[in-house]
This record gives C-alpha cells, sequence and structure tokens, in this order.
C-alpha cells in the first residue's frame, strides 16, 4: 500500500497518495525560452534549523532526527522535473569525503528507480547538467557524473583564481563568470542558463545561493518539509543567511499537507510557496 498522507491547503481536505505529490506539479513545462522556471527545496525543524554545525570542525551536517524516506521522495520529485541542478563545490567536496551521499542522478536510489521511466515519457534528457557554482574551484566531480554524460558548466566569480580556471578549461569543461568578486551571483547565472536553453532549474545548492537568487528576483517556487521538532543547537544554518530581505521574501502559500508519520513519532508539513 502506497503512503498516505493529508492534504490540509487548499481545501477540501482529503487523504492523498505521496508517491507522485509533486510530479503532478509539472514544474519541467513552467519555464520558458530565456526565462527559466528556478526552484527550490528545504528541509527544516520548526526552530528553523537547516542544518547543524560541527562543533569541531565547523562544517555543517544534517541531523538523521531531521530526514525521512517522504521528505527524500518528494526530493527525487523534484530533481525528476529539472533539466539542471544548481550544486556547489562545497557539496562536491563532501561528496568525495565521503560525508554526503551522491543526489546527482536521475534513478540513482531505489526510491525514486520509477523516475528514470517517467522522465523519458516526459520527453526530458535521461539526466540533467549540472551548474556548479564555486568560489574556490576547489572540487571533484565524481566518476557518476562522466559516466552519465551530464552535461557540466562551472561558474564562478570574475577575482576567481585564474590558475584553476585554467586548469578545469583544459580538463574540458567550460568555466563560465557570475559575479564581479569571488562568488556566484544569482542575478547573472540565471539568465545565463536561460541562455543555454534551461528551462527547469532545481537549486540544490544551500542556503548561500537560495539567497542570492531571492534577492535577484528569480526564485518562482520553494518548497518545504517542516519536521515537527525544536532542534537547538548553539551553532546553526537557516535557509537565508544575508541580511533582512523586505518585500523579497514574501511568499505566498499554494499548498500544505501533513505527514502524521514523521521523524521520531513528530509529524512533518509539505508545503509548496510561489513568489509575490
Amino acid at each position: 500500500m502506497q503512503k498516505q498522507i493529508f492534504r490540509l491547503y487548499p481545501p477540501p481536505h482529503s487523504e492523498v497518495s505521496l508517491k507522485g505529490l509533486y510530479l503532478e506539479h509539472r514544474l519541467h513545462c513552467l519555464g520558458e525560452a530565456g526565462r527559466p522556471f528556478v526552484y527550490a527545496n528545504f528541509l527544516a525543524s520548526l526552530d528553523g534549523r537547516i542544518a547543524l554545525e560541527d562543533v569541531h570542525t565547523g562544517r555543517p551536517y544534517l541531523p538523521k532526527s531531521l530526514t525521512t524516506p517522504a521528505d527524500f521522495r518528494l526530493f527525487l520529485e523534484l530533481e525528476a522535473q529539472a533539466d539542471c541542478l544548481i550544486t556547489h563545490g562545497g557539496y562536491l567536496r563532501a561528496l568525495a569525503e565521503g560525508v554526503l551521499g551522491n543526489i546527482l542522478q536521475i534513478g540513482a536510489h531505489p526510491a525514486g528507480a520509477d523516475l528514470v521511466a517517467w522522465r523519458r515519457e516526459q520527453g526530458l534528457p535521461p539526466q540533467p547538467a549540472l551548474a556548479i557554482a564555486s568560489a574556490s574551484l576547489d572540487f571533484i566531480i565524481p566518476d557518476s557524473v562522466r559516466e552519465h554524460r551530464q552535461p557540466v558548466y562551472i561558474f564562478t566569480g570574475e577575482g576567481a583564481d585564474p590558475v584553476r580556471v585554467e586548469a578545469w578549461r583544459k580538463e574540458g569543461y567550460p568555466v563560465i563568470f557570475a559575479g564581479k568578486g569571488q562568488m556566484v551571483e544569482g542575478r547573472k547565472l540565471i539568465p545565463i542558463l536561460g541562455e543555454l536553453g534551461y528551462r527547469s532549474i532545481y537549486l540544490i545548492a544551500g542556503p548561500s545561493m537560495l539567497d542570492t537568487v531571492v534577492r535577484a528576483g528569480l526564485l518562482d517556487r520553494l518548497y518545504q518539509t517542516t519536521t515537527h521538532q525544536l532542534m537547538g543547537g548553539e551553532a546553526f544554518r537557516t535557509m537565508v543567511p544575508g541580511p533582512e530581505l523586505g518585500p523579497a521574501g514574501h511568499l505566498c502559500l499554494r499548498s500544505l499537507y501533513f505527514d502524521p508519520a514523521g521523524p521520531g513519532g513528530a509529524g512533518q508539513w509539505f508545503s509548496r510557496f510561489d513568489i509575490q
């Protein structure tokens, strides 16, 4: 039997299947040539933690109590609808060190095995392209990316180390400047991806990239799983690390679902917001 959850908003209230919940949004059909549809997805506790920091290294990590199979399934459904994923060098470094798992290919996990056929039925390429944002250009591209022949674009700022820029280019990867300093700016990154022909872009690059894309007014939709737990922790990460957003951060709730069987017996909400 498929997992059932409850729709709270919009009415009427009803019981629905978790599987296929986000596929129905057909995000891959919402973008246009030159103006891609950009969406992000975050997992947070009730007190706003998306990650805690290791007290010894300062490196962020995702507590296991925050994750659930239901949230991961929905993550994979969002990924399946993208023709380009925005990730970052920090993730690739953690992946190379074995700290994080590989989430760069459709169908790589049993929970999303059916999404390979779904993607093919939609006329999408077998795998999404990768846009890697990095200030340091210090990372390793995993073998799985080459094995699946995924297009790769490396984005950095104009102040990046020219030696590393040239090293990546010699390996055959395009390095594209999308920022005046060393950091990648959303207002430059997204239009470039649009010019490259990508229409559905899934932002999985973390809070700093979310911040710059929102401030540029280029985020179209935000998905958030909120687990019903107070996590605490003196050192933690939140969704938007920058200064006050103001009206740029105003969201409009479009749907809300409740899963009573969340982490550790606590429930969780699955919410969808559109940018006003």
